[in-house]
């Protein structure tokens, strides 16, 4: 049995994504959302003068019609973007949505609005259906991960229209930072290290060319191509995230941009989460993408969203263990109108996805996978789908690495 550790305050398990667990048993997450915690008011006020001035000096020099670029996916972040610069600031935003072909209704609904109730220009723009299907598989073979091209198109698409239109100024919504590498007053902004390493997993578009099923040409991913440091440069880009100089509250943007704005959450409630706000730009997010972070890493969405009401105040732990209990492990609809979508068998996706197994978090036992749970004890989360020879690949890396543990903790 492997018992995983888990973030005492929050539910997330050490196994998140850049993240770790100090000697008090607190990640790394949770300590970056401390300490915006404690930014006092005057300290908010003085962080968005220093937003206001960053405005002003780029606005001066001003080679375009547009005032900043916009990524929008349609979302309630997205919303409150807008918002701000429009409604705070009179500014004029050029809107830029990367179109994945993954919209829910009201994620269409939703995009489709901002043009006229922000008065803004803007910009949709995706591959063609057959290329997106061919990148849905190939991003799931390769990496474990169906949705690359849209993390892809989201961090490429804002910034070569920015180019394009010699734009300076691109404002984003949230940094994530759960790394506990950076401090609030850095005002960390967008950077190409942190849109390769983290939101492409290290893979660019040549990467997913010349396959011998699913062939892509370089034209097929012109979209996808990140502008050159030449051309950022030239034009004078800088990538703003707008939660280092204003308060972020998801829960309090929803409820804004729903009473002033009419945004419409989800209909019917996602199947592996409780919320109903989050995500509906992009089925996959709640449904087949964040299944396969369950079984690659034995947690899922909901346990995003409890670790983060957890830290908001709008959930307790017990509550968030309760939600993670009941909606991590489903195995959702969705699931079955993607493989629709890209036509392909429900056994060889079970047979690829076993493959990205990490052995820190699952064992083998009876020809089943298990894992242990942030509710106590391990539990039994479906058969293997590895050949022999595969189960012996995954026990051989699970004993490694459990002689690696061993004589780290000889050494310390």
């Amino acid at each position: 049995m492997i018992k995983i550790q888990y973030c005492r305050r929050c539910v997330y398990p050490f196994i998140g994504v850049k993240l770790y667990i100090d000697e008090e048993g607190i990640c790394s997450s949770c300590r970056s959302t401390e300490k915006f915690e404690q930014i006092k008011p005057d300290d908010w006020d003085e962080r968005k003068k220093r937003f206001e001035r960053i405005l002003e000096e780029t606005i001066k020099d001003n080679k375009s019609n547009y005032d900043c670029v916009i990524p929008v996916s349609g979302g309630k972040d997205s919303y409150y973007q807008a918002h701000i610069i429009t409604a705070e600031y009179g500014l004029k935003p050029l809107l830029v949505t990367y179109h994945g072909n993954n919209y829910l209704p009201e994620g269409d609904y939703n995009r489709d609005r901002m043009r006229q109730l922000f008065n803004a220009d803007h910009i949709v723009w995706g591959p063609s259906v057959d290329v997106l299907k061919k990148l849905n598989i190939l991003g799931f073979k390769k990496m474990g991960d169906m949705n690359w091209h849209n993390h892809c198109g989201i961090m490429t698409a804002a910034i070569r229209i920015a180019v394009n239109f010699n734009i300076q100024l691109i404002i984003w919504g949230e940094y994530l930072e759960i790394s506990g590498m950076f401090e609030p007053d850095d005002f960390v902004e967008f950077s190409a290290r942190l849109r390769h390493e983290h939101d492409l997993r290290g893979y660019e578009w040549y990467d997913l060319i010349d396959d011998p099923v699913y062939k892509l040409s370089e034209k097929d991913m012109l979209w996808a191509k990140y502008p050159s440091d030449e051309e950022i440069i030239r034009v004078g880009i800088r990538g703003l995230y707008i939660s280092n100089f204003f308060k972020w509250d998801s829960n309090s943007h929803y409820k804004m941009v729903k009473e002033r704005y009419g945004w419409k959450p989800a209909e019917e409630p996602f199947e592996r989460t409780y919320r109903k706000f989050s995500n509906i730009d992009d089925r996959y997010e709640n449904g087949a993408h964040d299944l396969l972070k369950f079984i690659k890493f034995g947690y899922g969405r909901a346990s995003d969203h409890a670790s983060k009401d957890i830290r908001w105040g709008y959930m307790t732990r017990e509550e968030g263990v309760r939600m993670v209990q009941k909606y991590d492990h489903v195995v959702s609809s969705d699931l079955y109108y993607w493989l629709n979508y890209v036509d392909m068998k429900e056994d060889e996706f079970w047979r690829i996805a076993d493959t990205f197994r990490d052995p820190r978090v699952w064992w083998i036992e009876g020809g089943e996978w298990w894992k242990d749970n942030i509710w106590g004890g391990p539990s039994m989360y479906g058969p293997v789908h590895l050949s022999a020879e595969q189960i012996k690949t995954f026990n051989k890396r699970q004993e490694n690495l459990h002689n690696q543990n061993k004589r780290k903790s000889k050494i310390s």
